[in-house]
């Protein structure tokens, strides 16, 4: 029997280009919230930046900001999301990002090892937002075990 983790995406649709004054004060603050994550306890992996250009082509929109991680479980992901100094971070969304139209968030079971890449990410995001949450992708507010997604059929 295989083991899984959690992976989880999140896109944000900036206000200005990142060299733009009104992002400094986001950038001033990724190295600190990247280091939260990495030493979380949970923790498992993260999508480089260096890696992130792919995704605004991917997803179509030079103006999102993709992350992705994996976590062993649920749990960790939501203690460091809100439980961890990222949330100070979480709270001033509004001054750097606009609101996103569809869900901008999604979790989903990966096997232990794998690397879920952007194609994966944008897969999970659409089916979320055609389907609402799934054992193939969902968010916090409607969690699912890895049973469960093992038996979900998913919907075509």
């Amino acid at each position: 029997m295989y083991k899984f983790y959690l992976a989880q995406v999140n896109v944000a649709k900036r206000l200005a280009p990142m060299d733009d004054p009104i992002m400094q004060d986001f950038i001033n603050n990724v190295d600190r919230i990247n280091t939260i994550a990495d030493e979380a306890e949970g923790f498992v992996w993260r999508m480089k930046d260096e890696d992130k250009d792919l995704g605004a082509k991917i997803f179509q929109d030079e103006t999102l900001l993709i992350n992705m991680s994996v976590w062993t479980d649920i749990d960790a992901l939501f203690n460091y999301t809100y439980k961890t100094g990222h949330l100070e971070v979480f709270k001033r969304k509004k001054e750097w990002f606009s609101k996103v139209q569809m869900k901008h968030m999604a979790f989903w079971y990966v096997p232990v090892g794998y690397q879920p890449n952007f194609y994966d990410a944008k897969e999970r995001l659409d089916y979320l937002n055609t389907n609402g949450d799934t054992p193939y992708s969902f968010t916090f507010k409607k969690r699912f075990s890895v049973e469960d997604f093992l038996t979900y059929k998913k919907l075509a």
